[in-house]
């Protein structure tokens, strides 16, 4: 949309979904969406149970979507005490809000210009590169659906406007006023001290948030155009070393950087980064590891492995276990050292480490390999299929 005065044609026959915090600025969308999309709405809240009035903000948003005639939702989380818990919030909250969200949905949340201009302030601050600058985006998937910030080139005077006018009631965060949070402290007495000397400073911000994002844009596509001319990365989303480091540096890097995010991965400081070319030049022989967070990168037989270690593992059984879990005296058991087998076909027994290390089975999942057996006689591995004689 332009301006809270025109209809927003990306949300034209779609379901919508309103993130509400009962704040002015999710109220003034809620005002908006209700007026132009009244049957094609839902609402969530996100109740985080971090201040005493939590529960008196999630009945205000109840009672209002009640009034409305609104379907209403809410969600509970809870928090442990922590030097991050801002951004921990804000991570808990839309892992909860993709959860919710279904393939056909768009999440819509009120971030308007001033929130994209004190975004792209903290991420100077922290010495962000372009992916940082790029600040919020417009729209973006999430879960099944997609985030959609419909008010992202609205300004905060023009919620105010519009609350006024509608005679809109809302509810202040406490915490708004506290300075400790830095996003608090650039609202109240940086950006004000600053926009004295620089004219519409949070326009001019939100215009170099969206340079920034269009640069972005553009490095993705070259990193694709990189991954497919160079074969770089397979079907198991293992990034090939050979063919990568034929490229130059700033270019490895940005297929890096590239793959991280379409993993979702935690963005690597420049220190990580550091490690993983590290990794990446190390020799042949070698198996290095670099971590951060819950986030690892492996290297093993000229391919990268990227692994996120908190991920829910497939809970699918493999087709051979469902077979023989109900026979009599069935039993999973795991490798030991110098065991021998003799896999299906085969006529001698083999080091069952020879079988993984040819089956290219890195050496880090090995131990964790299930192995079938039936009145103690091996009947197959996992991932490897049907042995017996294991010795």
């Amino acid at each position: 949309m332009d301006s809270l005065k025109t209809k927003d044609t990306y949300l034209e026959g779609k379901n919508i979904v309103l993130g509400l915090s009962g704040g002015m600025d999710s109220v003034v969308l809620l005002h908006y969406l209700h007026a132009h999309f009244p049957k094609r709405l839902r609402v969530v809240h996100c109740n985080h149970h971090l201040s005493e009035h939590c529960d008196n903000w999630q009945i205000f948003c109840q009672k209002l979507c009640k009034q409305l005639n609104i379907p209403y939702k809410n969600i509970d989380f809870y928090l442990e005490k922590s030097s991050n818990i801002e951004e921990n919030a804000r991570k808990k909250r839309y892992f909860s809000l993709s959860c919710d969200l279904n393939q056909d949905e768009v999440l819509c949340t009120a971030h308007h210009q001033d929130d994209q201009a004190e975004t792209l302030l903290l991420q100077l601050f922290r010495g962000a590169g372009v992916a940082g600058l790029a600040s919020m985006p417009r729209q973006k998937p999430l879960g099944m659906g997609i985030h959609y910030r419909p008010m992202l080139e609205i300004n905060k005077q023009q919620v105010i406007d519009y609350a006024t006018k509608h005679k809109l009631s809302w509810i202040e965060d406490d915490s708004n006023k506290d300075t400790n949070f830095r996003r608090n402290l650039l609202r109240l007495e940086v950006i004000p001290l600053l926009s004295k000397t620089y004219q519409n400073l949070t326009k001019s911000l939100a215009r170099s948030a969206k340079h920034q994002s269009e640069s972005l844009k553009l490095m993705h596509e070259l990193a694709e155009l990189d991954i497919e001319n160079y074969r770089l990365i397979d079907s198991n989303n293992r990034l090939q070393i050979n063919p990568l480091i034929t490229l130059e540096l700033h270019r490895i890097k940005n297929v890096l950087r590239y793959q991280l995010n379409q993993l979702n991965f935690l963005a690597p400081s420049d220190k990580i980064m550091d490690q993983v070319f590290e990794l990446i030049f190390a020799k042949a022989d070698a198996m290095p590891l670099v971590s951060w967070n819950e986030f690892e990168i492996r290297r093993y037989q000229q391919q990268l492995y990227f692994i996120d270690t908190h991920s829910e593992k497939n809970q699918q059984k493999c087709p051979i276990h469902a077979e023989l879990e109900n026979l009599p005296n069935f039993s999973i058991r795991y490798r030991t050292e110098g065991q021998r087998i003799k896999l299906a076909g085969k006529k001698h027994s083999q080091p069952l480490k020879k079988v993984l290390q040819e089956a290219g089975i890195p050496p880090w999942e090995r131990n964790s390999l299930k192995m079938y057996y039936i009145n103690d006689e091996l009947r197959a591995i996992e991932r490897l299929g049907r042995a017996q004689h294991a010795e």
